[in-house]
């Protein structure tokens, strides 16, 4: 029979594979050029991504479930849904050409280096290197309606700075100026949400978040330096 540590364990992994229902509605919306609701997608499988590890502590899904990876179920997620369907979402938006096939592969390799990289993170949970987030980066794109030279300047820029062992802060494990991150966090999912209601592209308050946010996040990356 089941015990309840166990039930509970197992519903934390069952969480966390939701996160690939939301990466299939995802695509079907990209398919069909909705693409607001292809990132409402996107944005629950970000809010799955960000508290399901709070559960599997709780619960203490490793001990309880040995035998199944939690991280290697949450790596197979997280490429699906920061990495693959953005990829995708570029080809069938803003760049539907050989051009967008192109940087769309580009993104699917290089974020392989980040995911197999297990310096990946530092002791004090920063990301080292750009942390594949290109759920964010498409979201910017269509955001700001970015020009295709503009996007391609972007999408380069990252797929380099996968390589360059800066420290990225994560929003919700870092200790160092957390007050400010998450408040800055909070602002840009309410104005991520506004936009996402009212349709791309941006206005300008939603937009200034974004960009507040954006820059503050590549401040603390400079201002924190390279990883060891």
């Amino acid at each position: 029979m089941f015990q309840m540590p166990m039930i509970k364990a197992a519903s934390v992994h069952v969480l966390t594979a939701l996160g690939t229902v939301c990466a299939l509605f995802a695509v079907q919306a990209t398919v069909g050029q909705a693409f607001e609701q292809a990132f409402a997608w996107l944005g629950l499988a970000l809010f799955i991504d960000g508290i399901d590890g709070y559960f599997a502590r709780r619960f203490q899904v490793k001990s309880v479930l040995p035998h199944v990876s939690g991280e290697t179920l949450d790596l197979c997620v997280d490429y699906v849904t920061y990495v693959f369907v953005p990829a995708l979402m570029l080809i069938f938006g803003p760049m539907p050409n050989a051009f967008g096939t192109a940087l769309a592969a580009l993104i699917c390799a290089t974020s392989l280096y980040h995911f197999a990289d297990e310096g990946s993170k530092t002791a004090d949970n920063f990301f080292v290197g750009f942390p594949a987030i290109w759920n964010v980066v498409l979201f910017y794109i269509f955001a700001f309606a970015l020009p295709v030279w503009a996007a391609s300047v972007l999408i380069l820029t990252c797929c380099g700075l996968t390589f360059v062992r800066l420290k990225w802060v994560h929003p919700m494990r870092v200790v160092a100026r957390r007050e400010v991150t998450l408040t800055l966090t909070v602002l840009w999912a309410i104005a991520a949400a506004s936009i996402l209601w009212a349709g791309f592209p941006t206005g300008w308050i939603a937009g200034f978040i974004l960009v507040l946010t954006a820059s503050y996040v590549v401040a603390q990356s400079l201002s924190f330096g390279r990883a060891p």
